[in-house]
């Protein structure tokens, strides 16, 4: 693999090695996270849509998190994605079509993954586990759309975070209910089995209507403001200026 940050966190997930590989590591993974910093400081308030890569523009998931992401541009959210193609693409372009702000978090891969044209601003980011903080660190929602492993992982660490209070208790949407009917069906089953709490279901809105989506989103952000909020000021230091 020709791409040096991905040979490094193979070398890295192996195990331990020299301290200064290891501090190296480090070094490059706050140089990641200020990379993104700088670059999505101003783009909030935030929906992240997650969802499947693979997805083309006639699917139906697509056209869904089209519309949704439309919908949600329209009330004053910038619409986050993972800046790739398939789903990512459906909602970046959502925002775009109601010209609405559109910006994206995107991963480099050794294959598949390349920014789609529908954003603002988006920023290339080597390791997966600063590009999910990112795609947290700004957004107040989240849109959950049919995908795989990548989808599912990003899914529930978020709902872990907010079921322990580490951020705060945003909504979480999650549409496309034939493809989700197992989750559903599994939440259930842990709530019977004890192993999460009934309230916990609570953190979690399944639906394919996009109504009732954008009104469950919209009532949070007015009961706190959300859309509000006072925005960063640029610092002349930094040589910064407003990203969209």
């Amino acid at each position: 693999m020709s791409n040096k940050f991905v040979r490094e966190e193979i070398s890295f997930l192996k195990g331990a090695r020299g301290r200064w590989n290891e501090l190296k590591y480090a070094i490059g993974v706050i140089f990641q996270f200020m990379k993104g910093f700088r670059t999505l400081h101003f783009v909030g308030p935030c929906v992240t849509v997650f969802g499947s890569a693979r997805f083309g523009e006639d699917h139906p998931y697509y056209i869904k998190a089209r519309e949704i992401s439309a919908r949600l541009a329209e009330m004053g959210f910038t619409i986050m994605t993972g800046g790739g193609p398939g789903i990512m693409e459906a909602a970046n372009r959502g925002a775009k079509d109601v010209n609405g702000y559109s910006v994206g978090c995107n991963i480099v891969l050794p294959h598949e993954q390349k920014h789609n044209p529908y954003m603002d601003k988006f920023v290339n980011i080597d390791y997966f586990f600063v590009r999910k903080e990112l795609l947290r660190k700004y957004s107040f929602a989240f849109v959950i759309m049919p995908g795989g492993f990548g989808t599912l992982d990003e899914f529930f660490e978020t709902l872990t975070l907010i079921q322990t209070k580490k951020i705060s208790q945003f909504p979480i949407v999650i549409m496309g209910m034939e493809y989700h009917k197992n989750i559903h069906e599994h939440v259930d089953l842990m709530i019977s089995e004890g192993t999460i709490s009934p309230e916990d279901q609570d953190l979690l809105l399944f639906t394919d209507n996009i109504d009732e989506a954008a009104t469950h989103i919209a009532k949070y952000a007015d009961t706190n403001k959300i859309i509000k909020l006072q925005e960063p000021k640029p610092s002349w230091i930094l040589g910064e200026k407003k990203a969209i």
